[in-house]
């Protein structure tokens, strides 16, 4: 699925200020290798329902078996097992009698305690990745996890590593046996550890998925597959809310744009993101947060929702809205399923001119019946003439108002609202009465 920076960021799914951020949320990694594989795997979405639904797989298969992972390879074992490699040291011996070993700690005291340390958590490692083998691969495991666990049991398939599948831990083993084998994982594994440093980190991303499905109780959807686009979700939330308000969605064919109404603050920005970090899970062969959703495989995903001006380029708002919605048109144009968000379209002109921008727009996207479309504006007025097309839905979030307090239910209804409440917000918070006051 294609999707660029703009829309990642309008999503959140990355953030400067990283802890509100999808990838944060997500971000159940136990060392820092998996943690950036994992943001490696949410910047490379899937080209197929084959690859999420093995992904998928892949995920379900370790959450179920997660007690089985193998906790002696950490963050710190890592960090040493690759410093190991570049640390300068006196040449380790060969054999593994005691009366070698005796040598090297008598003639390279600082070395051998060094090289005994980093043996130690190098064992650890290899340990891990044995282990790894015997608990997760089988006949069905599926086909991505399957691929780098025989990798992994070829890497770690030799004879200077039974001596580590005997014992559990490395203080099992005689001086002489490691540092026997740590002569030989420095000289001669030297890429092999690579590879397997490498395989470990897809392992710890694919891991931190599985935790993060098991912890927020996240739903896998189900792909179907149709030459014309579907989204249908139920029980849909914005899964970086703490208490958060769930949605029902259907977009198909016949109904492929939702116009979305309400006043500010009624939910319309997070409803819109909620629905786009479902889809961009989705494609990343994730859970998602919902009770249930129902997709096709969609080519891109496309947003315009947190549009900014440029100064040093003299670009306005407007002038970027206009761009962007420019850009979006060049890309729906071409055959493709996309889903495209758009929130407040033309914020930053007058009333007059973002009402027939809207209309022109909004009427030109209407003919596109391969994609998906979501748009919310304050401008209700314009949704009067856009009665007269079958394929658009109004949808509003409605807002009531006792005493002078809003109160919000963030609950999806049928039709357009006139809500304008401006001013009583101004008035709330007390504005009114201090400009009144000077």
């Amino acid at each position: 699925m294609e999707i660029d920076k703009i829309t990642l960021n309008d999503l959140s799914i990355f953030n400067a200020e990283e802890e509100f951020s999808i990838f944060n949320k997500l971000n159940l990694t136990r060392t820092i290798a998996g943690r950036e594989q994992l943001r490696y795997n949410l910047n490379t979405p899937l080209h197929s329902i084959e690859e999420i639904e093995g992904i998928q797989k892949t995920i379900q298969t370790i959450a179920a078996q997660c007690t089985k992972w193998p906790m002696q390879i950490s963050n710190g074992t890592l960090m040493v097992v690759e410093t190991f490699y570049d640390a300068t040291v006196d040449d380790i011996p060969s054999g593994s009698s005691a009366f070698a070993a005796f040598n090297y700690k008598l003639l390279h005291g600082p070395d051998f305690s060094l090289v005994k340390y980093s043996a130690g958590h190098c064992f650890d490692f290899i340990k891990g990745m044995q282990l790894m083998v015997e608990n997760f691969l089988s006949d069905d495991t599926p086909a991505p996890l399957k691929k780098i666990l025989q990798q992994i049991e070829k890497n770690v398939d030799k004879d200077q590593f039974k001596i580590v599948r005997k014992n559990s831990k490395s203080t099992q083993l005689k001086t002489g046996e490691l540092l026997h084998l740590a002569h030989f994982l420095r000289y001669r594994y030297r890429q092999n550890i690579k590879e397997l440093l490498q395989m470990y980190a897809q392992l710890d991303a694919w891991y931190g998925m599985a935790e993060a499905v098991k912890k927020y109780n996240l739903t896998f959807p189900e792909f179907v597959v149709s030459n014309e686009p579907v989204l249908t979700t139920k029980g849909l939330y914005h899964l970086l809310l703490d208490k958060p308000v769930t949605y029902d969605v259907s977009l198909n064919p016949r109904q492929n744009f939702l116009f979305l109404t309400g006043a500010n603050m009624a939910g319309k920005s997070t409803f819109i993101k909620s629905v786009g970090i479902a889809v961009f899970l989705a494609h990343a062969g994730l859970g998602i947060p919902a009770t249930q959703m129902q997709l096709t495989f969609f080519d891109g995903l496309l947003s315009n929702i947190n549009v900014v001006d440029n100064i040093s380029k003299g670009e306005s708002y407007f002038y970027n809205e206009v761009q962007r919605i420019k850009a979006t048109v060049t890309k729906v144009t071409d055959g493709r399923k996309w889903l495209i968000l758009i929130d407040e379209l033309f914020k930053g002109t007058n009333v007059q001119d973002a009402m027939k921008c809207s209309s022109t727009v909004i009427e030109g996207l209407l003919k596109i019946k391969n994609s998906l479309f979501i748009l919310s504006t304050h401008l209700y007025e314009i949704g009067e003439d856009l009665k007269k097309y079958p394929n658009i839905n109004f949808k509003y979030f409605e807002t009531a108002v006792q005493d002078d307090q809003l109160y919000f239910s963030y609950q999806l209804k049928d039709g357009v609202s006139n809500d304008r409440l401006g001013y009583l917000i101004l008035k709330r918070e007390g504005v009114v009465d201090l400009l009144e006051g000077l």
